[in-house]
């Protein structure tokens, strides 16, 4: 069982109401785009917060800043990485006064937006110059507007129902969405939770009092209708994909015996102890820290058998709501964070690079960070999010999104991530961390001049005991790590890789893909 006494710090959970302005924050002028729509629904689907302004609220809904920051100057993305890291500590914090304070909302209609948003506005708009201030000393230019961010709402803990447990079946063969924006057009699995409350005490779900996840994130899989990626192959790729580099590359890892664990983001959240509010697994380096420079990574040391794989592979754990304390209970990241439970380590995880059904792939540079997923999306929506669960058995016909899987007897949980496999050619990091790698196109080629990478295929699988659900209440559910806010939705699943195979170990990859060859 994984155990680990380092600090880290709590995430609270969110509800994927996308009720902000979503702006795009790039090197010229200002895009907005207001919608009132569910993460997970249709924007035309006509439901907003204002019918709903009785309700109570299950969490807060922020602008999601760092996506917006495609255009922030090299030497302040540090600076920049901490005052966003403050961010999300603002909303933590809230989150936390609005799950501790339901007797006081109860008697004041205008509580939550007096004593909980006004002042969280305040602190985002002081923590927002200053993030304009360090782009503008790195001679960058500030963003425009960049106050309109400061303003958060509050997520009524009502929303509309949909089909349960419906699988999206709009994937292309690289793991992604046709349209190349991870958008969700069949609403697959839906969760439009919050319903118990947010922050209630609900009871009988392990002592996580509220936080998630509830009865309705989960679904029977043996009672889903819909297909996962039909037509791929083994290797990840189409069945007719011949034409391609079709070869691929495994790398042993291990499961994380080491219990190496820790609540930072070094990429994210560089420098800050704490940075992602929620705990990783580690495979691969073991050098991985929020203060862990590229040469302390080139130099650490490594689980993998290939030890000239000491990239970096890490995920949130997984854990089961069981009412016990691991080591983490009363630390940042674990229960100070809304994360509780024991930590379950995967029976399994494997890691393959596989290559692109239309052209040869070209080498990864050392140091490239990707992220995939988004651990944010409860709230964001489905722009970057990438989460995949199923069951071991049930995996060539359901793959689901935002709903988490009870197995049947004899089957176990699993989760995939298949990563951005088209690389801008010049970065190793970008200052959102998404625009310098890309998902393949629906017809798998990559745009935009960028170059196909290998992709990364993460499979994850836990031996975990099948959720039980009566009268609504969920007992021993399991759930992904997530900031508080995010109320442990299925749909913030993500996953996150730093490339530090040596040259002649990335070369040989590149030489087994591309010449159709299986090889580890």
């Amino acid at each position: 069982m994984g155990r680990n006494t380092r600090k880290r710090r709590m995430p609270l959970a969110t509800k994927a109401i996308a009720g902000t302005a979503a702006l795009a924050l790039g090197g010229g002028g200002l895009v907005w785009a207001n919608f009132y729509a569910s993460a997970h629904e249709d924007n035309n689907s006509g439901w907003n917060q204002t019918k709903s302004t009785n309700a109570q609220i299950a969490t807060i809904n922020c602008p999601d800043v760092g996506q917006k920051l495609t255009k922030v100057p090299r030497s302040a993305r540090k600076g920049v990485a901490k005052e966003l890291a403050l961010l999300d500590r603002q909303v933590t914090d809230a989150y936390k006064r609005l799950a501790e304070t339901r007797q006081a909302q109860a008697g004041d209609a205008n509580y939550v937006n007096n004593a909980i948003l006004g002042p969280l506005k305040s602190k985002r708009v002081a923590t927002l110059d200053r993030i304009g201030i360090n782009i503008n000393r790195a001679g960058g230019q500030r963003p425009q507007n960049l106050d309109q961010l400061a303003q958060c709402q509050g997520v009524p803990a009502e929303q509309p129902q949909t089909n349960d447990g419906q699988q999206d079946g709009d994937q292309n063969q690289d793991g992604q969405d046709q349209n190349n924006d991870g958008q969700d057009q069949n609403q697959d699995g839906q969760d439009q939770g919050g319903q118990d409350g947010g922050g209630q005490d609900q009871g009988g779900n392990g002592g996580q009092a509220g936080n998630g996840p509830n009865a309705d994130d989960f679904v029977d899989i043996t009672q889903v209708q819909g297909s996962a990626q039909l037509g791929v192959g083994a290797n990840g790729l189409p069945a007719n994909g011949d034409s391609g580099s079709t070869g691929s590359f495994t790398t042993n890892c291990g499961t994380n015996q080491n219990e190496n664990r820790n609540s930072d983001n070094v990429i994210v959240a560089p420098g800050v102890s704490n940075g992602a509010q929620h705990q990783h697994d580690y495979v691969g380096n073991q050098a991985n820290n929020a203060f862990a420079s590229d040469q302390d990574l080139a130099n650490g040391d490594t689980t993998c058998q290939n030890q000239g794989d000491r990239s970096s592979y890490f995920w949130p754990v997984l854990r089961i709501q069981d009412g016990q304390n691991d080591i983490d209970a009363n630390a940042p990241g674990g229960g100070q964070d809304g994360n509780v439970g024991t930590i379950v380590e995967p029976s399994e995880a494997q890691l393959k690079f596989v290559g692109n059904r239309t052209s040869d792939v070209v080498a990864m540079p050392q140091a490239l960070r990707i992220i995939t997923g988004d651990a944010k999306s409860f709230v964001n929506g489905n722009a970057n999010a990438n989460a995949n669960w199923s069951c071991t058995g049930f995996e060539d016909q359901v793959q689901l999104h935002d709903k988490l899987p009870i197995c049947p007897e004899g089957s176990s949980v699993v989760r995939t991530s298949n990563f951005q496999s088209c690389w801008d050619g010049q970065n190793i990091d970008s200052a959102n961390h998404r625009t310098h790698v890309a998902f393949v196109q629906a017809d798998g080629t990559c745009a935009n001049g960028f170059q196909a990478i290998p992709q990364l295929q993460v499979r994850l699988v836990y031996d975990v005991p099948a959720p039980q659900i009566q009268n609504g209440q969920v007992q021993n559910a399991f759930a992904v790590d997530s900031f508080p806010d995010q109320l442990h939705k299925a749909i913030t699943d993500h996953n996150d890789f730093i490339n530090f195979f040596d040259e002649n170990t990335m070369n040989e990859m590149v030489q087994c893909i591309n010449s159709g060859q299986d090889c580890q």
